[in-house]
């Protein structure tokens, strides 16, 4: 299965985008599921071969929430709590990316040949993309799941702590949750899955771009495109255009030297009505993969003695850059994203001694412990 996720700057045409990639894969004779949360524009909503899945987050939350209040039943009733209905629920803050998640794992497992996923603006949808790995990461350390072995220790646990043991059930819902994000996670890191970014070409998209692009990289996915949406016709006499085409090309010229691929959809004069307004906008998945970002460890035992870890991210600056060891993990902060790394397991054995940026490569220098490395190397 390859999945496609599309987002990008706010207003720049994400779902018709999404659309128009969907249904010229299933013209192709692809299978293929749209998985949206917005409204399709004019008639799209009955695209041809494609088969929509909506996200309602609202119904999520209150399908959630209630479902955890059943399965915590006995609990509550001892704390004398009063159940909340269905009718009084209204969505937290949260809620959207959580039921973008799950609509996500569910569409995957259906196994679509092509899964096209229309996410919200980009600094929104990276943050949805790197939950999973946040959420079990806090799991593990909440909740270990080797502290639920000895069930028939508890009471006496208890007593010595002089507190109450977490409760089985409470186990049993950590390990159902971590089993949902590990299928998620390995929907948004798996090979077959890319980022599309869709932009107007102008000078706030460009700095938006280059800021998702670094995003993308910090998680570690692959970018397939950017779409350049919305571009009028080069040739125009009504000099008024002719200057908002000028700024559109000096822009797309600009996305052609940065972004390894760049594909242009035409302005259509209105918002697209239907399949055939679809097509004319030529925006196909495109051909199968793209690269994924590679953090490499390069061996210069030999000649520094130490070893190198490699980080691709373009765009980065050393002002907003910070990097802290943590036992088994890197904490890196790049600009406006953040990620909890583990480390190769090579590296656990060493101690950092330096790091530098340099062209968009950030090199994070390792030298060996003599207590923990092999003496032999």
């Amino acid at each position: 299965m390859r999945t496609v996720l599309v987002t990008g700057p706010g207003g720049a045409g994400r779902t018709t985008v999404a659309a128009a990639t969907a249904l010229a894969a299933a013209r192709s004779g692809t299978r293929v599921t749209l998985l949206t949360s917005d409204r399709l524009p004019g008639e799209l909503g009955g695209l041809a071969g494609v088969t929509v899945r909506r996200i309602d987050s609202a119904a999520h939350f209150r399908a959630e929430l209630l479902a955890f209040q059943d399965r915590a039943g006995v609990a509550l009733d001892l704390l004398g709590a009063s159940r909340l209905d269905a009718e009084e629920l209204t969505e937290l803050p949260g809620a959207e990316q959580l039921a973008l998640l799950s609509a996500l794992r569910e569409a995957a497992a259906d196994e679509p040949g092509l899964l096209v996923v229309d996410l919200p603006p980009a600094d929104r949808a990276l943050a949805a993309l790197a939950l999973p790995e946040q959420l079990r990461r806090y799991l593990r350390r909440l909740l270990p799941p080797e502290r639920q072995a000895a069930r028939s220790l508890r009471p006496v646990l208890a007593q010595l702590a002089g507190v109450p043991m977490p409760a089985q059930w409470l186990y049993e819902t950590a390990a159902r949750w971590d089993l949902e994000l590990a299928a998620v996670q390995a929907v948004i890191e798996d090979p077959g899955t890319t980022v599309r970014l869709v932009a107007e070409p102008g000078p706030a998209a460009a700095e938006a771009l280059r800021t998702a692009r670094l995003g993308i990289a910090v998680q570690r996915l692959a970018l397939d495109a950017v779409v350049a949406n919305r571009l009028l016709p080069a040739e125009t006499p009504d000099p008024w255009l002719a200057g908002l085409v000028a700024q559109q090309r000096k822009h797309l010229d600009e996305l052609a030297g940065e972004f390894p691929a760049v594909r242009e959809a035409a302005h259509l004069g209105r918002d697209p009505r239907g399949d055939d307004d679809l097509e004319r906008l030529g925006i196909g998945p495109g051909p199968d993969g793209a690269p994924v970002p590679q953090w490499s460890i390069e061996d210069r035992l030999a000649e520094d003695d130490v070893l190198v870890w490699r980080l691709p991210l373009p765009g980065a600056v050393k002002d907003g850059l910070s990097l802290v060891r943590r036992g088994d993990e890197l904490l890196l902060t790049v600009g406006p994203f953040r990620r909890i790394a583990a480390l190769p397991s090579a590296l656990r054995r060493c101690t950092v001694t330096g790091a530098g940026l340099h062209d968009g490569v950030l090199e994070i220098r390792f030298a060996p412990d003599p207590e923990l490395w092999p003496r032999g190397r």
